[in-house]
């Protein structure tokens, strides 16, 4: 057998390292620590529509769809924004960047997370959750990424819909209705977002102002972000404890209240040092808001897991 055959018939071996660093570019694409983050409040809305513990089976496929949704409204996004993440030094490592990906092939993935998200969603839980999915994904990677993000300094108030519509989705995957707890909670976690992305803004706006985006931070003065930093982190925590009067029937006493009201008073108090520090000049370290935000939120929502099986 001459050089050439031995060549054709022997079996094709891809590289592993090369697989691997394929599909981490397009998991990367999906932005897991941000789907982590929605999936977080994904769960006590279902929780609290169950009053107990929903099925195990409804939980994972609610939570496999809903990580699926999220991941195909962050793929578009990736996929819209790539002229201007090259320009962030945020940004400028993703896969569409770099060209670990394809614009094409990028698309064609969002296409598919799309697809297989409502399809599940409408087979295994309800054509509501499934709708709103579809919604979500709509409102995210058209709506908020092609225009609000570009076009207006309030982008971050409208792209606080779809960051909260995990609840409504998880609701919806249980009862296959809306209910004003399911809204209460939402309305907790999309007035949430401002203080927190606004936190990270502040220190990306040099970013965010090379790639000409008129996020709040980079369009008006530093104190001006704080003192709305600082209204925002208060309705939080008002909408926060709002929750007792209109979930009781579901199970949400002082044993939630309680931990709102602590959570809520480290939250705002952050929120004013923020403030403080800009108003006295030098260095803002806006990323302490930020992280604690992030702590904030997920044990708001402990507390109404725990709560709701008490």
């Amino acid at each position: 057998m001459t050089a050439l055959s031995e060549r054709r018939s022997a079996p094709a071996h891809r590289d592993p390292s090369s697989l691997r660093a394929r599909v981490s570019a397009y998991v990367a694409l999906t932005k897991p620590r941000i789907i982590e983050l929605l999936l977080v409040t994904t769960v006590p809305a279902m929780m609290l529509a169950a009053r107990g513990w929903p099925s195990l089976s409804l939980l994972l496929v609610t939570l496999l769809g809903g990580t699926l949704a999220a991941g195909a409204a962050n793929v578009f996004n990736c996929y819209f924004d790539r002229d201007i993440d090259r320009l962030m030094k945020r940004t400028q490592n993703r896969p569409l960047v770099t060209g670990a990906v394809t614009p094409k092939a990028a698309l064609v993935f969002g296409v598919v997370l799309t697809v297989s998200s409502i399809v599940l969603l409408a087979v295994t839980t309800t054509l509501l959750a499934a709708a709103l999915a579809a919604g979500a994904i709509f409102y995210y990677a058209v709506l908020y990424t092609m225009v609000f993000k570009r076009h207006t300094r309030r982008s971050t108030e409208f792209g606080g819909v779809p960051g909260a519509a995990p609840v409504l989705i998880g609701w919806a995957a249980v009862t296959g209705s809306l209910d004003w707890p399911a809204v209460v909670v939402f309305g907790i976690v999309f007035c949430w977002q401002m203080p927190h992305f606004w936190a990270l803004a502040m220190r990306f706006k040099d970013d965010y102002a090379r790639a000409d985006v008129p996020m709040l931070p980079v369009v008006t003065t530093d104190l001006s972000v704080g003192r709305q930093t600082v209204v925002w982190a208060w309705i939080t925590v008002a909408v926060s404890l709002l929750l007792w009067p209109v979930a009781s029937g579901y199970g949400i006493g002082l044993g939630y209240t309680i931990p709102a009201a602590l959570l809520g008073g480290w939250f705002v108090v952050e929120s004013h040092r923020l403030l403080g520090r800009i108003k006295r000049g030098g260095e803002t370290k806006p990323m302490q808001l930020f992280h604690v935000s992030i702590s904030y939120l997920a044990l708001l929502m402990v507390a109404i897991v725990v709560d709701a099986i008490v």
